[in-house]
């Protein structure tokens, strides 16, 4: 009878390979910036992870304003580093996955145009060759649904109130389909039904995966969008955690309450142009 040979040892399965974590699509690093010869940015870090909301708060001088500027490329590094989607700032060409809503001004920058010539040109950075095609215009007409005033798309924007204006600067944003939102003082000095309109775009766009980086004097009612707060006193950044309302509004450093203002800059029509 012919020996038995002893079956080998099972060999152990592989253990399963961790998923890489997430990539922020913000990062900034011991930035340092300043305007004239005034340091104003000193070192600070700043991330927001993909799908996460993040409001930016300080009080007026704080450096929150700058802090944006300076990842759009705005103002420029004295120091550190910004990356966008894992891209340094200086390489990072593509702009259409990225929405910026600037501080409240004129939505046309005090030329004449309508709701929808503004809005429209939110969308050149995914239009071929500069010419808006039919999923382009209906990109368009979408972002001017969305924030209400899908009625009044042929209206001129000087016949519009200030927080008809904000809404308008935000569909710009909004038309070309961004991953990334930056919004400087959305809801600064504008009527309670925009800030409510406004709050439920914005939780339109988180629930479909946008990313948001907002800067804010108060939550207002955006605070249950709100995953993470960062807070700057003097450049610094001084809490990076649960928003104020979650651990009280007097145990953030840093955070006072202060009046929202108008800014003067005229509105770009492109990002960076």
């Amino acid at each position: 009878m012919a020996p038995v040979t002893p079956a080998a040892p099972a060999t152990p399965s592989a253990a399963p390979t961790p998923a890489a974590s997430p990539s922020p699509v913000i990062a900034l690093t011991k930035v340092t910036a300043e305007l004239g010869s005034r340091p104003v940015l000193r070192g600070i870090d700043l991330t927001v992870m993909p799908g996460e909301v993040v409001a930016l708060l300080g009080a007026n001088g704080s450096g929150k304003s700058t802090a944006i500027r300076t990842l759009i490329g705005q103002v420029p590094l004295s120091g550190g580093t910004v990356e966008i989607f894992g891209t340094p700032r200086r390489r990072f060409r593509d702009w259409g996955r990225v929405g910026y809503v600037p501080q409240r001004t004129t939505a046309a920058g005090g030329v004449p145009a309508t709701i929808r010539e503004v809005v429209s040109t939110g969308r050149l950075s995914r239009a071929r060759f500069g010419v808006l095609r039919k999923a382009d215009r209906e990109a368009v007409d979408a972002a001017i649904a969305a924030v209400g005033l899908a009625d009044r798309a042929k209206d001129s924007v000087d016949a519009l109130s200030g927080g008809q204006h904000q809404r308008v600067l935000i569909a710009r944003a909004l038309a070309a389909e961004p991953e990334l939102l930056i919004m400087d003082e959305p809801m600064a000095g504008v009527d309670i039904e925009s800030q409510e309109i406004l709050a439920a775009t914005l939780r339109e766009q988180v629930a479909a995966g946008a990313s948001v980086l907002l800067v804010l004097h108060e939550l207002g009612p955006l605070e249950p969008l709100i995953d993470r707060a960062v807070v700057l006193r003097d450049g610094c950044v001084v809490h990076d955690g649960p928003p104020p309302r979650a651990v009280g509004q007097h145990a953030l450093p840093g955070h006072d309450h202060v009046h929202p203002h108008t800014a003067a800059e005229p509105v770009r029509t492109g990002l960076l142009t």
